[in-house]
């Protein structure tokens, strides 16, 4: 079978392995769909600070059963899934306490192991989660972040009869505001600096978006929000002018969740922070539970996915998805690669 090895950064190299057996707790997936995630760019361009090489990418994935181990129960060969990258050791403090998702050693398939850009993929069976028949392949490579945004909102609060501001209309921040909206936020609204993405927003039903590079945020909030301001901020870029334009523009005694992966370390203005007694919530990853919730979303018909995937590639082109992002400037949202 082919695996795509990235064996340096910037370099992806196809190697033809043994097609995986499985042990009895195990399941085999076939690989169909590979969304390309921002953290697989970093990786890209050697800046990912928890990842060496040679590594096989894929944790945004769409697949079908191919076989399973006889102790394994509800899974059978053919049925949709994606899976939990995480690798955990099941012992900390975090695993004892239901907080596996921050493990004191966890390990992400696609990052410090490897992850299933390759034809077939053994996974433990408590890691796969069955999708329902009706779902896309697609959908199937998208539930891994919607989980992303489900558990951010969550640490945040809940979205529900709040006035929601997501900074950041990149793929997370634009399925951020689709799910705070589904979740029963009074009121979304959405920045980028990029037109193209904020158009991308629309598309996928936000009405309320804010181009911070030709509109002062703080009008805007004045005039979509009012004058209470936002109930909860979400930081999905992941640069210091954005943290600081989140503290800048939240109401004293707000909340808001750090959901964007810094490269390079922000500075913050803690004194603000303290004077207005603002919550600095950091979210990782995700639980069951918030796959669960991201499946029973797309499922209700209240996510616009298929508007998100702006290119799509061949497993063999693999190098040219990562080439094409380069050369958008930036005009692109969810790369997806093909297996069949």
């Amino acid at each position: 079978m082919k695996q795509a090895v990235m064996t340096e950064p910037g370099r992806i190299q196809f190697k033809d392995v043994d097609k995986p057996s499985i042990s009895d707790d195990e399941v085999l997936m076939q690989t169909k769909r590979i969304g390309v995630c921002g953290s697989d760019i970093h990786v890209y361009h050697g800046m990912h600070p928890y990842t060496g090489y040679p590594i096989v990418q894929g944790h945004e994935i769409g697949g079908v059963v191919a076989a399973v181990g006889k102790n394994v129960t509800g899974l059978n060969v053919g049925d949709k899934i994606t899976f939990m990258p995480q690798v955990v050791c099941g012992e900390c403090y975090p695993c004892r306490h239901g907080m596996y998702h921050i493990c004191e050693s966890l390990k992400v398939m696609g990052f410090q192991t490897n992850g299933a850009a390759q034809e077939y993929f053994v996974l433990p069976a408590w890691n796969v989660i069955r999708l329902p028949d009706t779902m896309s392949l697609d959908q199937a490579a998208m539930i891994e972040p919607i989980a992303v945004t489900v558990h951010a909102l969550a640490r945040g609060g809940g979205a529900e009869n709040k006035r929601v501001l997501i900074l950041g209309a990149g793929a997370i921040g634009n399925l951020t505001a689709q799910v705070a909206k589904a979740s029963g936020a009074s009121a979304v609204m959405i920045t980028d600096v990029s037109p193209y993405k904020l158009e991308k927003a629309r598309e996928c039903g936000i009405a309320f978006t804010v181009n911070t590079a030709q509109e002062d945020l703080e009008q805007a909030i004045a005039q979509h929000f009012g004058p209470d301001k936002a109930d909860l901020i979400l930081e999905c870029v992941g640069v210091e002018p954005t943290i600081t334009e989140a503290v800048n523009v939240a109401r004293k005694g707000s909340t808001i969740v750090i959901v964007g992966v810094f490269g390079k370390k922000p500075q913050v203005d803690l004194g603000l922070v303290q004077d207005r007694e603002l919550s600095l919530v950091g979210t990782l990853m995700y639980q069951k539970e918030d796959y669960e919730r991201a499946i029973e979303l797309v499922a209700s018909g209240k996510m616009h996915l298929d508007e998100m995937i702006t290119q799509r590639f061949a497993f063999d082109d693999y190098l040219k998805a990562y080439e094409a992002i380069e050369e958008s400037n930036g005009n692109y949202l969810k790369v997806m690669i093909e297996l069949d």
